[in-house]
């Protein structure tokens, strides 16, 4: 007997991730140089995985508060802070993850059938999570011009209508690299306080930021008041190379911090303790991790775009932030995104994100991730252009 009619249409509706699609092809095959998913090629730096060992070792291996530990609250607290404005460790809420924060964020403001806006192309899980929730989803795409994304901002604003509950933005982005500025930050902001929309800043990326304006991205949580209907949600994958690790947080206005942990409860009960005690020592001593993260991916994202160019129907321009390279791909333009993407794995031993797996913006592109060694970009560079050539 078919179990469909009892699934809700919700999740009949979704679809799997292409990302996912590709390297369920090639994962585990010593052949193939991966270069999909967002994951730097290096372990996690020693002092965080000492603290681990230590936590484990003095029996970190219980339940803890549905919030977080108060040390890492208060450390995340000081972090973002310093950073942004003064955050109180109140407003903090741990998670199991990045993705799980968005998860929970959601979870707070969503509901069946409202109304959802989200920049795109953008990672899937933000345009999924929302669905998987019952709510109706509105795109609010970049324009791509000259080799860059760029937001129309009148557009987005006039999709933040009246009965809009929420809208995600991701800055900087994953794949594109855009990075939202402040001027447009600002006029969001007021105009999502007139009607009551809730901001989810998915800020997992800002701190691998090439700009100038100082040790992040610009951000909402730069210019937000505390009882401003914003939540931020972020990770310790990326900056601190912990993408195993499962870790994350949201900062939330202080009035909805007792709910979001009740959902935490019903969701997963709490984060591991021996892996919060090792967020701690991530925030407490990892600044230079951060800070030669940011030089290695700015180093790669120069390499890789100038060879990428080089190569016949392709165009790379430099990202502002995050650590990939969205690339147009006339091959990839006439296959489609997945399809290439898939025969790249079959013939050429390269992986690579196919562009549609961010949305129909993203087709005829593909994403490199940069957070790898430049010996290694440069096999993965000779691999395509070998398949470009044949």
């Amino acid at each position: 007997m078919s179990l469909s009619p009892f699934i809700r249409p919700a999740i009949e509706r979704l679809v799997s991730s292409q990302i996912r699609e590709v390297a369920n092809a090639g994962m585990g095959d010593p052949d193939v140089l991966p270069f999909w998913f967002g994951e730097p090629d290096q372990v996690t730096p020693q002092f965080i995985r000492d603290a681990a060992c230590t936590a484990l070792q003095g029996g970190a291996t219980f339940y803890t508060q549905n919030c977080g530990v108060p040390a890492l609250r208060q450390a995340i607290a000081t972090y973002a802070g310093a950073l942004h404005r003064p955050l109180a460790a109140e407003r903090v809420v741990v998670t199991s993850s990045g993705n799980s924060a968005l998860m929970i964020a959601a979870q707070l403001v969503v509901e069946p059938t409202c109304r959802v806006v989200v920049v795109t192309p953008v990672w899937p899980n933000l345009t999924e999570i929302p669905k998987i929730l019952g709510a109706h989803v509105v795109r609010a795409p970049l324009d791509y011009a000259n080799g860059r994304w760029t937001l129309n901002l009148d557009k987005l604003l006039a999709l933040l209508t009246p009965n809009t509950r929420a809208v995600f933005i991701n800055s900087p982005n994953n794949p594109t690299g855009w990075t939202m500025s402040r001027h447009d930050q600002q006029a969001v902001l007021e105009h999502c306080r007139r009607l009551g929309i809730w901001i989810i800043a998915d800020d997992v990326y800002e701190r691998l930021y090439f700009g100038a304006e100082g040790r992040s991205a610009p951000a909402f949580a730069d210019i937000a008041d505390e009882h401003d209907r914003l939540l931020t949600t972020n990770s310790f994958s990326k900056s601190w190379l912990m993408t195993g690790w499962r870790l994350g947080w949201i900062s939330a206005p202080p009035g909805v911090v007792e709910r979001l942990g009740t959902i935490v409860e019903y969701n997963t009960s709490c984060a591991p303790g021996f892996v919060q005690l090792a967020g701690i020592a991530a925030l407490e001593q990892g600044e230079s991790v951060v800070q030669a993260s940011v030089t290695r991916l700015r180093n790669a994202r120069d390499y890789l775009c100038d060879a990428l160019n080089q190569l016949p129907g392709i165009s790379a321009s430099p990202p502002d932030g995050a650590m990939y390279v969205f690339f147009e791909c006339e091959q990839a333009r006439r296959e489609g995104s997945l399809p290439f993407a898939q025969r790249l794995v079959r013939e050429a031993g390269l992986g690579l994100a196919p562009g549609g797996a961010f949305g129909p913006e993203g087709d005829g592109f593909l994403r490199w991730c940069t957070a790898n060694s430049i010996e290694r970009l440069e096999q993965g560079v000779a691999r395509l252009q070998g398949l470009l050539k044949a």
